[in-house]
């Protein structure tokens, strides 16, 4: 097999073929799929082990015969995108998601469905563009009038309809009781936080109230709630289970409030000013700082290496596909370098995030994909993967990628939309298009400029009405914003 240096984008083969030995990372069979080049500093990660991610023609498992797989899901909240060190951050260190990525696949170009928290769970967990409900149109849900209803279709229920056993272990942020609810949405069970934050401490949430919840039902602990997530998930995965299982787990780290595992005093100051009364205490708008931060993702990568060591010893490693990402770009203290932007912006660093899958029973390790993917196509890829059939009511608006892994077909071509108030993008392969609040349209070429300065609205015109012309008509498909939005 040829050597592959990643900090070249020569090594990207535009319109390589995909066979069951090799499929390209950098696919651009078509303009939609043109790949995007690794910046070096992702590339190149300080820990010298993760230099085996250099980027080389990608390995399906020939030959190799799985069991419908486990499903291990992993979310962070508000990771960006360059916060991991396999992703080229210079000072935060994170070794078991290294090896994960070591393990697996990391992939360069992929987006999460929306630039915050809720819509993007929406995405992933329907499989459609946040804009096709009208709890997707809250960016993010602040209040108890907006969910997720229980009678669409999701991840969980059409999973559980196809045998597997459910569970989400964290973050819901998909509406509150009593309307909305995990268990009401093809969870088999759920532990964790409804609203989109919390006191990891004293589980206050941002109205004061407390947010811990064991199905419908408060459930009390005052621990660190990241310790309380990883010793759920773990028990969880180390049971006898008799079918494939999907597991949700979405940790609450590193979003705001910045309070590292042992930071009592910080968590009392919060708890104080919150029963005082004061409604923005959870934004912490007055603490943190790239240490506190620093702290938190390392913390959250140590949790990730506990849960993947509970798998293991479980005995299920070889046959649990196992994806981690984050739910939208950084925040504050995040590291997204060369990327400009973050969460709840349609910029790049609001939306790109560290994505890694892993599967030992049929994905070689050692491997970087440069394809440009979202949220929704992992609900595709994991239905098709898993056996369980979209309901034809609600079509995806995601694409499978288990072709692309598993059988080496070439992706088909599509666009990648996005839509948030006063904002709007669209990628298609090297070329995206944008258009911020109150300004104009502008077109930028990621492959050479991922930071979005080189505005070629002008230079390609032709290019700038395609694009928004195809934003247009997919628009015109999905609900309005409501009136005054």
């Amino acid at each position: 097999m040829p050597s592959f240096d990643s900090n070249t984008s020569a090594n990207k083969v535009p319109g390589a073929p995909l066979t069951r030995r090799a499929f390209t990372t950098a696919v651009g069979a078509t303009a939609a799929t043109a790949a995007v080049g690794v910046p070096a500093a992702a590339a190149a990660p300080r820990d010298p082990s993760a230099a085996e991610s250099a980027e080389r023609p990608f390995r399906a498992a020939p030959g190799r015969h799985a069991r419908r797989p486990n499903i291990l899901f992993i979310l962070g909240d508000d990771l960006g995108w360059a916060d991991l060190s396999s992703y080229g951050s210079p000072h935060i260190r994170t070794p078991h998601l290294d090896a994960l990525a070591r393990q697996g696949v990391r992939f360069t170009d992929a987006y999460s469905g929306s630039a915050t928290c809720s819509p993007t769970r929406f995405s992933l967990y329907t499989g459609r563009y946040p804009g096709r409900t009208e709890g997707g149109l809250s960016e993010p849900i602040a209040d108890r009038s907006a969910g997720l209803e229980p009678t669409h279709p999701t991840l969980a229920s059409l999973l559980k309809g196809a045998g597997y056993a459910t569970a989400l272990i964290g973050k819901w942020h998909c509406g509150y009781l009593p309307d909305y609810s995990p268990t009401r949405s093809g969870w088999d069970e759920f532990f964790g936080n409804f609203g989109g934050a919390l006191e990891y401490y004293s589980k206050l949430g941002l109205g004061g109230e407390y947010d811990l919840y064991e199905g419908d039902a408060t459930y009390k602990d005052l621990r660190y709630y990241t310790r309380i997530l990883t010793e759920r998930a773990s028990r969880y995965i180390q049971r006898g289970h008799d079918r494939p299982w999907l597991l949700n787990l979405n940790f609450t780290t590193p979003h705001w409030p910045w309070i590292a595992d042992g930071d009592t005093g910080a968590s009392a100051e919060i708890v104080r000013r919150i029963k005082a009364g004061d409604g923005r205490a959870l934004w912490h708008g007055d603490g943190g700082s790239v240490e506190k931060y620093t702290q938190m993702v390392e913390d959250l990568d140590r949790s990730v290496g506990e849960v993947l060591k509970a798998l293991k010893r479980s005995g299920q490693e070889k046959d649990t596909l196992v994806f981690f990402a984050s739910d939208n770009g950084g925040e504050r203290f995040s590291y997204n370098w060369p990327l400009s932007g973050n969460k709840g912006s349609l910029r790049e660093g609001g939306i790109r995030v560290p994505s890694v899958l892993r599967w030992p029973a049929r994905i070689d390790g050692n491997q970087v994909s440069g394809l440009p993917v979202f949220s929704p196509d992992w609900t595709a890829t994991l239905l098709e993967i898993a056996g369980a059939r979209p309901d034809p009511a609600y079509p995806l608006d995601g694409t499978s990628l288990a072709g692309y892994l598993l059988r080496g077909e070439a992706p088909r071509e599509r666009d990648l939309f996005w839509r948030v108030r006063g904002e709007r993008a669209l990628r298609r392969g090297d070329w995206k298009y944008y258009r911020g609040k109150g300004g104009p349209d502008q077109l930028f070429r990621l492959s050479e400029d991922q930071r979005e300065q080189a505005d070629l609205a002008a230079a390609e015109p032709g290019v700038l009405a395609a694009l928004r012309a195809s934003w247009e008509r997919t628009d015109a498909g999905l609900l309005p914003y409501p009136s005054g939005a």
